[in-house]
């Protein structure tokens, strides 16, 4: 019996349907077909994404068409669809019903008011154990007073950040950020009046400030397969994110640990199968205090993959494999695939990591896995820029910018 072909489709163009269209290449051999408004760099040029541009594919009606259409041509085929931005994902995963020939490795919509919203998931934290920052909650423009220490419970500098991604990126405005730092009652007013003056029409968070830099955030990735069951697990400790005001927070450099390290791990792997959740989540981690104090806090979820998934498919356990093959098996009481080796992953070049990491043991870390092969870039694919001159100039070109980003926005001075 012939095995059915394996068909990725991917909603977008950057750097996380790179990192996607990577993995079903290493595992299949095959190219990813991805539809988006745009091009975008980290995908041109390349030998393994076969990329469309159609500008209004954010339109439900429009991938409808687009996918139903593409399904129609290539019958028999295991097509796996996955969404790259969180629009995308939360688009395709309401259309389900409406594209049964596609395998689609995201949550039910009925748990998107829960999970994707930080307010209502920091209720499920709180109801399954999950330690995460001191939090106020506003549902609109509030006054200096209301946003005094006193009134809000922890003290200045405080974060600032909408409760729906979703939402607050539909309103752009100048001086826009993924998440703000306010240093005064003053300061988080005008912040919080700014984005409700957009047209921002949901809560927003206000929560204690956890010291420590890049080095002290954790990214989880988990894995759950069509009956709920969490399927696997890879945790990263993160050793620089970009500093951009609008990339805030996306990794750019990260090591993997043993996930038996972390059991706020296991608390998290609980709230998923209690939920029934399926596909693939994605936590932001932050620690507090000392690694021997073990107190992790969890910011939030994305339901899908994250931006940076190459490093879980670099460490050994294959994204694309999870989604093709994962999702729709019934075995009776499977394991879970539990990441406990190290490996280093980066996006920007390694001497950026290297020089703007703030804890020099994890740079030396790094170093030690580099040394020993354990160690991968997303976009540095051999494969890919192989005879593909126009790629190669691409990635270089890419590659030179990050420099040129650190030295302008990172506060470790030359």
């Amino acid at each position: 019996m012939t095995e059915q072909k394996v068909t990725p489709v991917l909603l977008g163009a950057d750097l996380n349907c790179y990192n996607v269209a990577r993995a079903f290449h290493e595992a299949y051999g095959v190219v990813s077909h991805a539809f988006g408004r745009y091009a975008v760099s980290a995908t041109k040029y390349s030998k393994i994404v076969d990329f469309t541009a159609i500008p209004d594919i954010d339109s439900e009606d429009v991938a409808l068409s687009v996918l139903s259409e593409f399904a129609e041509k290539h019958p028999g085929e295991k097509l796996v669809l996955f969404g790259c931005t969180d629009d995308y994902a939360t688009m395709i995963a309401r259309l389900r019903e409406k594209l049964p020939e596609y395998i689609i490795p995201y949550p039910d919509p009925s748990l998107q008011p829960q999970m994707a919203c930080k307010a209502e998931f920091y209720e499920l934290c709180e109801k399954y154990g999950i330690p995460y920052p001191a939090t106020r909650i506003f549902s609109g423009p509030a006054s200096v007073s209301e946003l005094s220490a006193e009134i809000i419970g922890f003290a200045y500098p405080i974060i600032v950040k909408p409760s729906s991604s979703i939402k607050y990126w539909k309103h752009p405005f100048d001086g826009m950020k993924k998440v703000y730092r306010a240093s005064s009652p003053e300061e988080a007013e005008k912040i919080i009046s700014d984005i409700y003056a957009s047209g921002y029409p949901d809560k927003m968070i206000l929560q204690e400030f956890i010291e420590g830099g890049d080095a002290h955030m954790r990214v989880l990735t988990c894995f759950s397969d069509q009956k709920g069951r969490v399927r696997a697990m890879c945790i990263g400790h993160t050793m620089l994110e970009e500093h951009t005001p609008k990339g805030l927070g996306n990794h750019a450099a990260i090591v993997t640990e043993p996930v038996s390290r972390y059991p706020v791990a296991q608390k998290i792997k609980a709230l998923l199968e209690e939920m029934k959740y399926t596909g693939f989540s994605n936590f932001d981690i932050k620690l507090n205090g000392t690694e021997e104090s073990g107190d992790y806090r969890v910011f939030e979820i994305n339901l899908r993959q994250g931006r940076s998934n190459y490093y879980v498919t670099s460490s050994g356990i294959n994204v694309a494999k999870l989604a093709a093959e994962f999702f729709l098996d019934d075995t009776d009481d499977p394991e879970t695939l539990m990441q406990e080796n190290e490996f280093f992953w980066h996006h920007v070049p390694r001497s950026v990591a290297y020089k703007y990491t703030e804890d020099r043991s994890l740079v030396e870390k790094a170093r030690k896995l580099d040394r020993t092969g354990k160690c991968a870039s997303s976009l540095w694919y051999k494969y890919d820029l192989r005879s593909n001159p126009m790629r190669f100039i691409c990635v270089a070109e890419q590659l030179r910018r990050q420099k040129k980003k650190y030295k302008k926005y990172h506060s470790i001075a030359e």
